[in-house]
């Protein structure tokens, strides 16, 4: 075993966190849903999402079974839908293909979809307690400092050096624990920006601590500026309340979750009325709320909402399964139990106060 794994070894076994919800009953499964959620999401914003999933759904078997509508709405907050979306998929082929077990192979666990190398690797060591290297984005932030490792992770030649680095100091036994110390180590000790040098257990080892360049590992991605692409969002309520939400499609942004009709930034309330089978006759007031931004990966998008309030339904939306009309206050109970995109979220909920301007 590496000095650098036994260090954290016993680290870990004095200093490290042992009541995370994930790291009680341990399983295949609940460590696979734990290393998902946690992929690109703190630990602080995760626990309590796992914790309700978990109780909705405590084996592999119940998430295979739900509707995809009800595990998004699960994951309504959290985002980066596409793991939901892959991990509700993968639920149903391992209860279909391998009998409800997750299989034990790093290439078996590979080919489910939503899981990559490091999540494979995380699902063995530390629930089937075989010797398997993880690199999540604590692991890369220990490695680049503790080897003073430069350029950006995300590049293919440092992330092969990283991955090199990663298996080198994962030990033959005890590999599930070490897993964990390791992420522990950069959730709390070796954060990005707070980083607690005194009491790192590899402190006396580190070459960015001996250089006093920690600042400086991991780099940061080149930057880019992000484009900017417009949108409306059409929050249309009739007068009992109800308000129309439409279904993404199943892939791309948002996939599968619900949403207010979203159109073109120049689709106008005449074009829009139209689309949805309505009329102005139906249409009893109006008013455009001010202009926000919701920010993706790779680009941002400046949403204007328009209120509409309709008399009536209008008959052309009888499409169920792409369109409902839904009580806000009702979003989560029995049927309405859905996902919704995070500007979804916010749109319906300014329908209890005026939208300042």
């Amino acid at each position: 075993m590496s000095w650098f794994a036994q260090q954290l070894l016993n680290w870990h076994r004095e200093s490290g966190r042992k009541d995370l919800p994930w790291q009680q009953d341990i399983s295949p499964y609940r460590v696979w849903v734990s290393e998902i959620m946690l992929q690109q999401t703190q630990v602080s914003t995760v626990i309590d999402y796992y914790l309700r999933f978990m109780r909705r759904f405590p084996k592999v078997d119940d998430l295979a079974a739900a509707p995809i509508d009800e595990v998004l709405h699960y994951w309504t907050g959290l985002g980066y839908y596409a793991r939901a979306r892959n991990l509700h998929k993968a639920a149903k082929t391992v209860v279909e293909t391998h009998a409800g077990q997750l299989p034990t192979s790093q290439t078996a666990l590979e080919s489910l979809p939503g899981i990559g190398r490091s999540t494979a690797g995380a699902i063995r060591a530390i629930s089937m307690g075989q010797s398997a290297a993880i690199l999540d984005g604590n692991v890369k932030r220990v490695l680049t400092r503790f080897h003073a490792i430069p350029g950006y992770p995300g590049d293919t030649k440092v992330n092969q050096l990283l991955w090199t680095k990663a298996q080198e100091h994962t030990p033959e036994q005890d590999a599930g624990t070490y897993c964990q110390a390791i992420m522990d180590l950069g959730a709390t000790l070796c954060t990005r920006r707070r980083y607690a040098c005194a009491t790192c257990p590899v402190q006396s080892r580190c070459a960015a601590f001996e250089s006093g360049e920690v600042a400086r590992y991991p780099e940061s991605k080149p930057k880019r500026v992000k484009p900017v692409a417009q949108a409306r969002f059409y929050v249309v309520t009739l007068p009992d309340g109800t308000t129309l939400l439409e279904k993404k499609p199943p892939s791309g942004i948002w996939g599968g979750l619900w949403t207010p009709p979203e159109r073109p930034a120049d689709c106008t309330i005449e074009q829009f009325l139209a689309t949805i089978g309505s009329d102005q006759q139906a249409l009893t007031r109006q008013h455009v709320g001010p202009v926000f931004r919701h920010t993706f990966t790779h680009y941002h998008l400046d949403i204007e909402p328009v209120y509409l309030y309709l008399s009536h339904a209008p008959q052309a939306i009888t499409d169920i399964d792409q369109h409902r009309w839904v009580q806000p206050d009702n979003i989560g109970r029995g049927n309405e139990a859905i996902g919704l995109s995070a500007p979804a979220v916010k749109l319906l909920a300014s329908l209890k106060e005026p939208f300042k301007t």
